[in-house]
């Protein structure tokens, strides 16, 4: 599939965005702080920027509205509807924080609970897929809401340690869900590498039964939509090369990162280590996700000798 840098954006910025939102709903940072009040502000920029960033790759974003009517049976519809119906008690718990500089504990877990919903939509767009096996797995929703919690809590650990409060608890609970969501990520990639295809050329044709299918023409000369979405290739030993940067930057380091910031306890080391960990997990985030489409493979691309 073909790994569009608006969707890569999306998922990416967006499930930070969720996944702080999420933390700051459940009330584990002292809402008065400075740091946490631009945190609630930050939270939901991310959100409506990585919404914003996948309307890029769309045909005619003039039509994206009439997606939300079709909630019951789409993916895609529930999520955007989601995305708006999450903002009310988002924009409720910055509202508190913000200007009373308080914490809102029903606004706060309703947020939450509807960022966990909305992260579940977003990656069952992709699960729900029959046709691209590599998505087709429970494993899909379980990473991006393992990395959701990891980007979330790393994120409240920067803005923990900048009010003095919380953070560590905060850096404690990310590193677990980064160890987590790699450990679920590489079971993911495992799976994928060692796929034996359900659509085959054979299959697709119906001609199994004669022998050996293979392709004696393209339908066509020049690219079209199906060869350009759906016909990207890379090659296994980059996508490997890839995939271990990603581990090293998203998961490894911030690691490291983190134990730094937890040890040190707070202070200005607390808080540039933080801030480092979510810099280069976003780093590794987006290698992940570059590689997620990258790998896929369509069925579709048994008529063109993919």
């Amino acid at each position: 599939m073909h790994p569009a840098p608006s969707i890569i954006l999306f998922t990416t910025l967006s499930g930070l965005g969720y996944g702080l939102a999420a933390v700051l709903g459940l009330g584990l940072l002292d809402a008065s702080g400075l740091s946490v009040k631009v945190a609630h502000l930050a939270a939901l920029a991310m959100i409506a920027g990585g919404l914003l960033s996948s309307t890029l790759h769309l045909g005619n974003p003039q039509r994206a509205w009439r997606a939300l009517s079709q909630w019951w049976s789409s993916w895609l519809s529930r999520e955007g509807v989601m995305a708006i119906l999450t903002f009310v008690p988002l924009t409720i718990s910055a509202w508190f924080a913000v200007v009373e500089g308080g914490y809102q504990p029903v606004a706060g877990l309703v947020g939450a609970a509807m960022c966990g919903i909305t992260v579940y939509c977003t990656a069952m767009i992709y699960a729900s897929l029959r046709s691209i096996q590599a998505w087709n797995t429970g494993f899909t929703p379980l990473c991006y809401l393992l990395f959701a919690g990891a980007g979330g809590f790393l994120l409240a650990s920067v803005a923990g340690y900048a009010s003095g409060a919380g953070g560590t608890v905060c850096a404690v609970i990310a590193a677990l869900f980064v160890v987590a969501s790699w450990l679920a990520k590489h079971q993911w990639w495992t799976r994928l590498r060692a796929l034996a295809p359900l659509s085959t050329p054979e299959s697709a044709t119906g001609l199994g039964n004669i022998g050996r299918v293979r392709l004696f023409e393209r339908p066509h000369i020049n690219d079209n939509y199906l060869t350009r979405e759906m016909g990207f290739k890379v090659a296994r030993k980059h996508a490997l090369k890839l995939s271990r940067l990603a581990i090293l930057a998203g998961g490894a380091m911030p690691i490291v990162l983190l134990i730094v910031a937890i040890v040190a306890g707070g202070g200005a080391v607390a808080v540039i280590a933080a801030m480092l960990a979510v810099l280069l997990y976003a780093l590794g985030l987006a290698v992940e996700r570059w590689l997620f489409f990258a790998e896929a493979r369509h069925a579709v691309m048994n008529y063109y000798g993919g």
